[in-house]
This record gives C-alpha cells, structure tokens and sequence, in this order.
C-alpha cells in the first residue's frame, strides 16, 4: 500500500480532501497496533498487516481493514471508490457510522474483561501437549499448514513438559522441528539467522525479513535443546544465530537493531538466492558438486521446481538431509565434509556481502534486546563462552544508560541517539528475564538487584490491583480508548506470560513468598482462557512448569574463582535441569548484596573450609555436602 497508494497523487489528493492520515509504526506503538489489530478482528474477523482503520476524531473506529488496492479489483473495494463512499456516508449518515463506531468500542472492552479463574492445574499442561500433539506435522515439524512460524516457546514448552513428565514424544517433536527449520530455507546458511517465517509446509520458501525477536528467542531455544539432547547440530546453530546478531545487529553502543527488510533492489529475497551459473562461477568443480548435491542446486532454479511460482534460475539453498546422511553419500568424514562446507560458505558470503543489502531497520527496541540478553547469557553459560558474555552485559549497560531515567521508568525505542516512547509492559519483563538469565551467567548479584528493581516498578505501575495480572501501558500513560492486557503468546510471547516466569524465579531466588504470591494472582487472573485454548499460551505454560512441578534451588557457598567451587556449578549445569535455580554465594567478596536479597542465603556457610552446595526441593533442604558424587545423586534424585 506504501507504494501503490500512498505515494500515489491521485489517492493523497482523496485522503487530504476528507481525512487526517496518521501513519503508525507498529513496533514503536505497539500499544495502538495491538487495540486497533483487535477492532480489524472483530469487525472481519481477522486481521493482518498492513491494517486500516478508519475512525472518528474521537479515536472510535468505524470501518476496518487490512490491505486495500488503489482500484478495484477481483471484487476487492479500491481505496478510490472507498475513500469518497465513506466521505459522503460522514456527511449523510454520520450517526449510523458512530453507533457503529460506538458498538465496536463496547464489543472491544468486552473481550478485554477477563474473570478470574481457579488455580491451574498439571491438566492444563497435559491439555497445552494434546493441543500440540493433535496440530503437529509429523514429516517436516511445526503446528500448522502453511504459512509456518518458529513458535519457539512452544519448542520450549515441549522440551521441559517432556523432562518434567518423561514424555519422549514431546521431545521427539520439538527435535524434528527444531532439526528441519535448520535444513530449510527459512535458515540463511550463507549469512546465519533465521528469516521471518515459512510460506510452504516444508520449511523451504521463507519470507526473507529477519527479525531481531526471532534471533533471540530461537537462539535460546536451540541452546536449550542441545543441553537436553547434547546434539552438535543445535549448538552450532545456536552459535550461528548468536553470530549472525554479533556482527551484522549490534550497534557500537551496545544494543542490537530490529531487522532486516526481505527485499533488495525491489525484488523480494534477491540478496539471499543464488544462480545455477552463478554458483558455478564462484565455487571449483568439486565444491560446486558438493554443494549442488546438499543445497539442492538446479539448473533452471529449485525455486521454479518446489513451488507454483514461476520464477526461474533462482535457487534457495536449504537442505534434505543433515551432514551425517551426506558423509554417506560422498563418502566423506564428518569433519573433511564440514570443512569443504565452511570454506564453500565463506566464499558465498564474501561474494554475497558485494551485493546491494536489504535495508536495515536500526531501531533499537528494549523489550526485543531483553529477550536478546537472555539469549548471549544463556548461551554464555552454556557454552561457556566469555564472549557471549560480555555482549549480553553491554546490552544491561546500554540499556541502564541510554534507556532509562529513575522516575520514569524505561523508553521502548532508540534511534540516532534519540530514547523515545515510555516503555511498555513487553520492555520490563523481557529485561527481567534477560538480568535473570545474566545472574545465572555471571553470578554477580547486582544482576538480580536490577532485576528486583525494575520488578517493582513493573508492579508498581502496570499491574491491575482489583483484577490481577499487568497492563500493557504505564499507568500515566496516553489514554487510549481502552487500557489492554496481552496474554497471548504469538510470534513472541506477552509481556504476563513471561513476568510469570520472572515472578517465580525472584520468588525462590529471594524467598520472598509475596512475589509466588502474585504470580499465582496473575495466573488465575487469565486462568479462563487459558483453560479454553492453551495452545496459543505457550510460554505461559513454561512458567507454570515452574510452579507446578517440583524445583530446586541449590545454593553453592564457595570462592567464584576457585576450582572446588566451579566443580559443584558445573556439576549442577552439566544436565539439563529446566527446574533448577542455582545461586552462587561468594564468602570473600565484600559486597553482601546476596544477603540483601535472598536474607536466608546468610546462613549459608563454607563446611570444612571448602566449597558446599545446599539443595533444597518444596521448601525443605538436604544436608549440605562438599562431595560432587553426593551433589549428583542429590540432584537425580
């Protein structure tokens, strides 16, 4: 529409005529695309982007849509018949138009009231598998027909429901997933990163945007995996993600862009697909067999030969198999083959980055950088990698510095050294999560301290004190015609799906029991819904894993950088333990931060003048011990 009617002379004189045009930017107001996306919904029952409303000056909207061509069209309504319609229907029938406008407000506040419901119980997990089970494609991954999304807290979700209940299958299906998103063309195997979505069932023709929220949240999730499964091809993946976002979205500063367009010179997915010739050119005789064989390079494109499209000589690289089938095939070891791979990729990258680029969007959003903090930290614990990092802790001081100001709270984005826009609930729950997972990095307690103070500003200022659970908009913010609450967790999660899970974590980090407190407030404040369609909660249903399966919370009392102490951490993170929270209390450091935080910790003592471990499950604790044979039994059992 950009293009086709905005830029138009034609259209502009008709919306300069009748209208006042605002355009919004979806990711910077998050909190108007939201309300009115759900006006679109109700009205047409469904929605998309772009989306059209058209309103009264009172923000009441009285017709809505997604996209709109100029002309009419295959029976579509063009926007110059439109525009003079409604025009002529503002002076003629004004009051038709605001009892419509009128009636949709009122449906709208109707769908944001939420009853409170009961607590929830282990049937609602088991109900969040089945919706998966049932919905799930067996052959190439995923939940849905084309067009395909990551959903990577559902990825989550499978792996720690299927460690918690010893359920295989749930693993089994977020590994295929996870395994076939990575051989397809959804994955850019030049440049790494993930691009937007699949527009086929199979993974292979994406829509080339990338996305910063993808990165992070798929990152972490394919770091997760391979702590469950110890599987080569999730942790490079990971690593490839996490290196894609250090070299190509990082600003200087600390903070990491927003994405990339899919499209470059005007044609979609052009700085990303390849040349039958074109590779041949680039690559020896031998290379290019190997890569025409793993890629499934054609002559006339594989694009024109997997799809209806045509369009031809154009080839999208993606994979079949993994190496392991492709060292049977040429006869090859694993680490020759991925060798050649490497050496065949490096080359494509470096002719690839002459190329004209999409455009980048440079917009540094907080809530997104949070989910990407959590995403090095994790990874740097996992990996082990000092790198990963000291990225993640530059993105806490870039956000602490630049996105921030003690009275008023966080911004939500930043561009050309300009904050702007007061931050919404996504940005204080994603940074939580992201100095959550940082502690557990580091272990530095000026982490959790952030993290507890961003919390109450959170509660202090979002949350619904007579129905529970948090607004998505600041409590002084710009009234708009309704103040909502987002639960549903789509291509990223909501901003109450994930302070669940923070709300646990402080809980039994710190002991204090309000907090469990008011994350069992917030989870029966949408309980109702969450019974109805557990599938669309996913990451809702990770946090209360936590709440209601067994955790455990060890505590090691020992010098940070001794090695009896760095044996018990590794020996607590060496499996995959979704449920465990490990707190690191250093008696030689002068700062008691610690103590102030989580006051039961004081009591915590070096036994034998060595390094100890504390294992406590439900509130009730082990007898400490020095022994990793013992630490290890504890933790199995």
């Amino acid at each position: 529409m950009a293009h086709e009617s905005f830029e138009d002379t034609d259209v502009a004189h008709l919306l300069n005529k009748h209208f006042i045009s605002i355009k919004v930017d979806r990711e910077e107001r998050p909190d108007i695309d939201h309300i009115y996306m759900n006006i679109c919904t109700l009205m047409t029952g469904q929605g998309g982007w772009p989306l059209t409303i058209i309103m009264t000056p009172d923000k009441h909207p009285f017709y809505a849509a997604t996209y709109i061509p100029k002309n009419p069209r295959f029976g579509h309504t063009g926007l110059t018949t439109l525009l003079p319609q409604i025009a002529d229907l503002w002076i003629n029938k004004k009051q038709e138009l605001l009892q419509t406008a009128h009636n949709s407000i009122q449906a709208l506040k109707q769908q944001n009231t939420y009853t409170k419901g009961p607590d929830l119980t282990t049937e609602t997990l088991d109900n969040t598998y089945q919706h998966l089970l049932n919905t799930f494609d067996s052959q190439h991954g995923g939940f849905s027909p084309a067009p395909k999304f990551p959903t990577p807290h559902s990825l989550l979700f499978l792996l720690r429901y299927g460690h918690v209940t010893n359920t295989p299958y749930a693993n089994k299906m977020a590994d295929i997933t996870l395994e076939h998103m990575r051989l397809g063309g959804i994955y850019d195997h030049i440049g790494y990163g993930f691009h937007r979505y699949s527009t086929d069932h199979s993974w292979f023709l994406p829509h080339f945007e990338k996305m910063l929220y993808d990165q992070a949240l798929l990152a972490y999730t394919y770091t997760e995996a391979y702590q469950a499964t110890q599987k080569t091809l999730f942790r490079t993946t990971a690593e490839d993600i996490l290196d894609y976002v250090k070299t190509t979205m990082t600003d200087p500063n600390g903070g990491f862009y927003s994405a990339e367009d899919a499209d470059s010179e005007g044609i979609e997915g052009k700085f990303y697909t390849w040349s039958y010739q074109e590779l041949k050119e680039l690559l020896t005789d031998k290379e290019f067999r190997i890569i025409e064989k793993i890629y499934n390079i054609k002559k006339q494109g594989n694009l024109a030969s997997e799809t209806s499209r045509e369009q031809t000589n154009t080839n999208i690289l993606h994979q079949t198999h993994t190496i392991d089938e492709y060292t049977q095939i040429f006869k090859k070891n694993e680490e020759s083959l991925t060798n050649t791979l490497s050496t065949i990729r490096k080359k494509l990258y470096t002719s690839r980055e002459k190329r004209i680029h999409p455009q980048k969007d440079t917009k540094i959003l907080t809530d997104w950088n949070g989910l990407m903090i959590a995403a090095f930290a994790k990874a740097a614990q996992q990996f082990n990698n000092l790198d990963y990092r000291s990225i993640a802790e530059k993105t806490v001081e870039f956000i602490e510095n630049t996105m921030r100001q003690p009275d008023t709270g966080l911004y939500h984005s930043y561009r050309d050294g300009v904050p702007k826009h007061q931050g919404y609930a996504d940005d204080y729950a994603f940074t939580i999560w992201g100095l959550l997972e940082l502690y557990t990095a580091t272990f530095k307690p000026r982490y959790l301290e952030k993290a507890l103070d961003l919390n109450s500003y959170l509660l202090n200022h979002f949350w619904d004190t007579e129905n529970h659970g948090l607004f998505f908009t600041h409590n002084n913010s710009e009234e708009l015609i309704i103040r909502d609450k987002q639960i549903y967790d789509g291509a990223y999660p909501s901003a109450n799906s994930v302070h669940l899970y923070n709300l646990i974590q402080l809980a039994r980090i710190t002991g204090d029991s309000m907090l469990e407190e008011k994350a069992a407030h917030l989870s029966k404040a949408f309980s109702q819904e969450l019974t109805h369609m557990p599938g669309g909660y996913t990451f809702m249903m990770n946090s209360l894993i936590y709440a209601l399966h067994e955790t455990t919370e060890v505590v090691i009392v020992g010098d940070s950088n001794a090695k009896d102490t760095n044996l018990l951490i590794d020996t607590v993170q060496s499996k995959y333990r979704p449920t465990t929270i490990i707190i690191l209390k250093d008696p030689y450091v002068q700062d008691k931060t610690l103590d102030t935080i989580a006051p039961y910790s004081a009591q915590y003592s070096l036994i034998n003048n060595k390094a100890t471990a504390y294992v406590c499950q439900n509130q009730q604790c082990k007898q400490p011990t020095n022994d990793i044979k013992t630490l290890h039994k504890m933790l199995q059992n």
